[in-house]
């Protein structure tokens, strides 16, 4: 009846996004030559839509931290130099020392991603050191609130109570009251992952050892510590995680499959862990039909990934397929490349907003070959509010000097970044730069756009 009723506004249809979460602690140790694995790159049918990767453990020596802060670091240089090539682009970050958070997203959602908040909560020696503690990550995906946290925990057998106690502290460090955002346990979805340290209790190496060798992991589930944890702490009891049906990833020799043989001998144990929580729907009143969204989330595996030895863990992954009604379903803004777009004259670009945005003297347009690695990797921009040529109609239009960009065959997008809201809100198609020869070449061609 709505595709027959013009004057109702038609619903907007669900989506299915694709999550890859990635954690692992990395020991110190420089990426590897090859990750197809650990990001499912050699699956062809597997469409993911974002990646969520969480470190633990990288280097963070003077020297390192140094070298980290005037470029990017090795690690975020691999993913971006491996994920770049297949449209995904470095949406966030933040790092705290060893720990080291980034999340991707394909290009087109960008303008559905509005990063609100990065937190760091140290909770090293005396509460303060970060070498311990969480990173956060806090944003909206198509008008859903969503946090993103990676941890690493204290470790040893013994300090089960002060792996907890952490635990909780990151959680109620997650306060965004300044900024006019959702207590973090009415976000409508936390994903919380990391190397969290939790042992298996009371079993003897011997048995913890054959029990792997055999692939009899139910009387090991039964000691580990965040289980038991799960069975006792309501709050703790929200997170839910897929089964451990994975050898414990924890502690191998480096450069090896073999559990730890120096003298020490640590028992081996799933430190190594991914868990989510969903935010609970309120009770339907029967006699109250209120709109309940349409947002769950649903796992589609969780595996270790044996192959990787740089480390004495072995890396974690979960894919999830996370279904929604978007809340926000047509971008803030709306790009257009005016014309026929040459390297010898200035261009137009053409572009429309929605009634709700605030737009800033300090918004920009950025110019960006197809394959961008960050936000900041335009190869020119123009500020909107210096180089508006007209406003019609509900178009605006604004100049763009082309004089300055390389001739190259690469395909090109335009970004609105949005200085109030810290993001992408506007994304144009793929469309082609011509060379300086082209309409002397074909001077009575029509200027069309090459979109």
């Amino acid at each position: 009846m709505a595709a027959l009723n013009p004057g109702k506004p038609t619903e907007p249809r669900s989506k299915r996004l694709s999550i890859q979460v990635v954690t692992w602690n990395v020991a110190s140790a420089a990426p590897p030559l090859d990750l197809s694995d650990l990001l499912q790159l050699n699956k062809d049918n597997l469409n993911l839509d974002m990646y969520v990767i969480g470190l633990q453990e990288m280097n963070c020596g003077i020297m390192s931290l140094l070298s980290d802060t005037a470029f990017e670091d090795p690690w975020s240089s691999f993913f971006m130099d491996v994920l770049s090539p297949l449209s995904f682009v470095k949406v966030s970050s933040v790092r705290m020392q060893g720990l080291l958070l980034l999340f991707f997203a394909k290009h087109h959602h960008l303008p559905f991603v509005q990063i609100l908040s990065t937190k760091s909560t140290p909770t090293g020696l005396f509460g303060y050191w970060g070498n311990k503690g969480g990173v956060n990550i806090c944003m909206k995906l198509y008008g859903y609130y969503i946090s993103i946290i990676n941890c690493h925990l204290p470790p040893h057998m013994a300090n089960n109570d002060q792996r907890l106690e952490h635990f909780d502290r990151i959680l109620e460090m997650q306060n965004f009251e300044e900024q006019d955002i959702p207590n973090i346990l009415d976000h409508d979805l936390i994903l919380w992952f990391g190397d969290m340290n939790f042992r298996i209790e009371d079993f003897g190496l011997h048995f913890v050892r054959e029990s792997i060798k055999n692939r009899c992991y139910s009387d090991l589930w039964e000691k580990d510590q965040l289980s038991i944890a799960k069975r006792h702490d309501p709050l703790l009891r929200q997170f839910q995680e897929g089964p451990l049906l994975f050898p414990p990833t924890y502690k191998f020799d480096k450069n090896s499959n073999n559990y730890d043989t120096s003298e020490k001998k640590r028992k081996p144990a799933w430190t190594d862990r991914i868990l989510w929580r969903l935010k609970r729907q309120p009770q339907a009143n029967p006699n109250q039909r209120l709109p309940v969204p349409h947002f769950c989330l649903s796992l589609r595996s969780y595996v270790s990934h044996m192959m990787y030895c740089i480390s004495d863990h072995k890396p974690v992954t979960s894919t999830f397929d996370l279904e929604l009604k978007p809340l926000v379903s047509v971008p803030p803004i709306t790009l257009m490349p005016e014309g026929l777009w040459t390297m010898e004259n200035d261009m137009l670009i053409s572009y429309s907003l929605t009634p709700d945005f605030l737009s800033s003297p300090w918004d920009w347009i950025g110019l960006y070959k197809v394959g961008l690695r960050h936000i900041n990797d335009y190869v020119s921009y123009v500020w909107v509010g210096d180089n508006q040529v007209s406003f019609s109609n509900g178009l605006i239009q604004v100049y763009f000097n082309t004089r300055d960009i390389p001739e190259t065959e690469d395909q090109f997008l335009l970004c609105y970044y949005s200085n109030n809201l810290h993001s992408v809100v506007g994304i144009s198609k793929p469309f082609k730069i011509q060379p300086s020869s082209f309409l002397a070449e074909d001077p009575l061609s029509e200027a069309q756009p090459h979109i």
